[in-house]
């Protein structure tokens, strides 16, 4: 079983190449399984492995999948064993041992841990951009091999952790990742510029069913998961949030397939 949470399209291409290779089904954890994740309530004692796909927060696991991991109501038997695959866009940090925290919580087996290097999505920060399209490309084009490798090593049993933590990861995922999920996950900075025709396709493609069209306009509530799916899917480009993005990339490549 593979449960996958993707904002941008990178995390959810991923998750279908496993699937294929391992012959898995995929979960995607989206809408009333985000929002409330005590109604998701089902029996999973006849899933021998369970593989967590998601994309890196700020060197952490998204709050949201987070949230899901240590509230579901998942019957789950306690000697299964649990994979994590996750998407960065550089480094990961110690999200590696956030997610094994998390599994062990339930009383789980955490067994190992994978990285996949994608085309980097985040844009809300100075500093944060798309990729140029060169390097996108050229993540894109390494991919395929990293998944078979990974399939291949859940497939043998592997027991130690495969990932790209980077430098200084315990500062990034002990104390960034703490301030940036208290104090940089607002929604409340996007909105629509004067390109926005109101197509609608922000709300129809959020994974939490957090924007609504108002007067032809698309408005944010509070659920936010800042997946950014919004920002990357706009054809216009007109999703911005405050005066951040001014000037940032989209990533369009897996977008709609998100």
């Amino acid at each position: 079983m593979i449960f996958c949470f993707s904002g941008t399209g990178n995390s959810r291409y991923v998750a279908r190449e496993l699937a294929k290779t391992l012959n898995e089904q995929v979960i995607e954890l989206q809408g009333e399984m985000l929002i409330s994740p005590m109604s998701f309530n089902c029996d999973m004692s006849k899933e021998k492995r369970f593989i967590w796909v998601f994309p890196i927060y700020s060197w952490g696991v998204p709050p949201i999948v987070a949230d899901f991991i240590k509230s579901a109501p998942l019957n789950i038997p306690q000697n299964n064993c649990h994979f994590m695959v996750c998407t960065c866009g550089d480094d990961i940090g110690n999200a590696h041992k956030h997610w094994r925290k998390l599994i062990i919580s339930r009383g789980w087996y955490a067994q190992c841990a994978y990285s996949v290097t994608m085309p980097n999505t985040y844009t809300l920060m100075e500093g944060f951009d798309v990729d140029c399209k060169e390097l996108e490309q050229e993540k894109l084009n390494n991919a395929p091999t990293r998944i078979n490798d990974i399939a291949n090593k859940i497939k043998l049993g592997y027991t130690s952790d495969d990932v790209v933590r980077g430098s200084w990861a315990w500062i990034k995922t002990a104390i960034i990742y703490p301030y940036f999920k208290r104090y940089c996950m607002s929604p409340r900075p996007f909105h629509a510029t004067d390109k926005c025709t109101s197509c609608g396709k922000c709300a129809k493609a959020c994974p939490l069913n957090n924007i609504t069209m108002s007067d032809n306009r698309p408005l944010w509530s509070n659920k936010c998961a800042l997946c950014l799916r919004c920002y990357h899917i706009c054809p216009l480009h007109a999703v911005a949030y405050g005066k951040s993005t001014k000037g940032k990339g989209q990533y369009k490549e897996l977008i709609h397939n998100a």
